[in-house]
Parts: C-alpha cells; structure tokens; sequence
C-alpha cells in the first residue's frame, strides 16, 4: 500500500499529519486538547476518513466506562485546502458504535436541522448527508440477511484496518 503524506485540518482548529492512501482513505492523529484528556491515557487519537462515504471513524481513547472501546463516526466532507493539505468539515450528524450489544445510535439529528434551518447548509448538502448516513449504516452495521444479526457486515471497515496499527504521524512522536 502506498500513502502520500498529507496534513489534515480537524475541527478543533489544529493542522494535523497523517497519511492518504491512494483509494483516498486518510489517516491522521490529533490532539486531545486538554480539558478532554482522560489522566493516564494517550493525548491523541488516530481518526479515519473515508472520503468517498463522508465520514470520519475514530475510536476515543477518551471514552471511559460503558463507551470505553467504542467508535465515533462524523458525516463530514473533505476539502482539498491546498497542495496535500486537507479539511474536515462535520457536517453534524455523528454515530455512536458501543463496544457491546451490536447495536448503534445516530445523534445530533437537531443540531442537522438547525444548521439546515440557519442556512449553515444548503439542502444539497443536507441530502448528500442523510444519503451518506443511510449508506454508511447499511453497509457496515446492518445486515437486513442475516437473522437473528450475529456480527457486523463491515465495522470496523477493512478500508481501514491497514491504517491502524501505523506508528504515529507526527516525527515529534517516533520512536
């Protein structure tokens, strides 16, 4: 697998480094700003977009008790910023994936409305975005041929799985 090494601008204002490969899956690690580190665990977190789903995958290591080994995954969209220099932009809607019980909850449904409603989205991007959920919630947690659900279709998907065990991004943090 090949990886262009990209920087990535995540929400919290921070540019981040990471990886692109060449199907656009990008790995990058961002910092946990302090008010939401966890004492004794790490400072980053490695997030996973998939570019063509508009989604963004992470696993908290600020998820503690009953989330503690839970996913995170934010609809977003990704702007070319510049040469190897990419954007995420959340687009609201978010899925938590517990680490038990196969089971999952969509959130922020009312923070999607209101940014439909205040004209921070347009209705294409709104459509784009429930289409992009119902894609991703059918394609990787819900297997409506399998009965009683025994295991998840995709999840976590294998368009990641090669990125996770990468060392990390950042040469200030190697080894």
């Amino acid at each position: 697998m090949t990886f262009e090494e990209v920087r990535v601008h995540h929400g919290t204002g921070q540019w981040c480094s990471g990886v692109r490969t060449g199907d656009n899956i990008v790995a990058y690690d961002v910092e946990i700003l302090p008010p939401w580190r966890v004492p004794g665990r790490p400072t980053t977190d490695r997030c996973f977009v998939i570019a063509d789903e508009g989604v963004q995958i992470r696993k908290p290591v600020t998820f503690v008790d009953a989330l503690e080994g839970g996913w995170y995954i934010d609809l977003i969209e990704l702007e070319e910023a510049g040469p190897k220099e990419l954007a995420v932009h959340d687009l609201y809607v978010d899925i938590l994936v517990p680490p038990f019980n196969r089971h999952y909850e969509v959130l922020d449904l009312d923070e999607f409305a209101d940014a439909l409603e205040d004209g921070a989205i347009d209705a294409a991007t709104a459509v784009r975005v429930l289409r992009d959920t119902q894609r991703f919630i059918d394609t990787h947690l819900r297997d409506l041929n399998q009965d009683p659900p025994g295991s998840w279709p995709d999840f976590p998907p294998a368009a990641i799985l090669d990125l996770v065990e990468l060392p990390p991004f950042d040469a200030t943090q190697r080894p």
